[in-house]
């Protein structure tokens, strides 16, 4: 993930929950969008400068952090119906490899598997980075932001309402929005 144009981010870094997002959208009766996010997650992502392809990320998120700032919901979206986190406590992420992304150097594309109520499907990442900085306390840091759509059905989710109008309570397609910061550790 390093070229002449960019710092080297050769090294370990830890994803730093305080600063660091991990969200998604979904629209909902066919009008409006979703958001929300987790709020418990950790993850390191391990970076080769000299051989980017060999670069690595994992990530944990606990289920049961689920937020939508609306705890009815929050709490639907915590059963069976949907995440299931009694029964499977964690999402994860793991890399498979790296590959650059089609439009700008700053750009690459996260190849990996997505666990979700125990099932486990590949996905890309697009992810673009943000820069490299000294914060106040003498850390490095890196920031990077990533998307990416799975379709909820492929990960065990199906819960839905027909609407009087047609259409559904819930779309199948969820996005995923990534807001990270991480602390360069080795």
């Amino acid at each position: 993930m390093t070229d002449t144009a960019q710092p080297d981010l050769t090294g370990t870094w830890t994803l730093d929950p305080a600063h660091s997002r991990i969200g998604f959208s979904v629209r909902h009766a066919m009008v409006a969008t979703v958001r929300g996010s987790f709020e418990k997650f950790s993850g390191t992502i391990v970076i080769d400068g000299t051989e980017p392809a060999a670069s690595k990320a994992e990530v944990t998120v606990q289920a049961d952090s689920i937020n939508t700032g609306n705890p009815d919901r929050d709490n639907h979206l915590r059963t069976n119906d949907f995440l299931d986190a009694p029964s499977h406590e964690t999402i994860a992420f793991a890399s498979t490899g790296v590959k650059a992304g089609s439009d700008d150097e700053d750009t690459y594309v996260l190849l990996g598997d997505l666990t979700i109520r125990g099932i486990t499907k590949p996905i890309e990442i697009t992810l673009e980075f943000q820069g490299i900085a000294k914060d106040p306390f003498g850390n490095t840091r890196a920031g990077f932001e990533g998307r990416a759509a799975i379709n909820r059905k492929d990960f065990g989710v199906n819960f839905n309402a027909p609407l009087e109008t047609g259409g559904v309570l819930v779309a199948d397609k969820v996005k995923i929005e990534l807001d990270v910061s991480a602390i360069k550790s080795a």
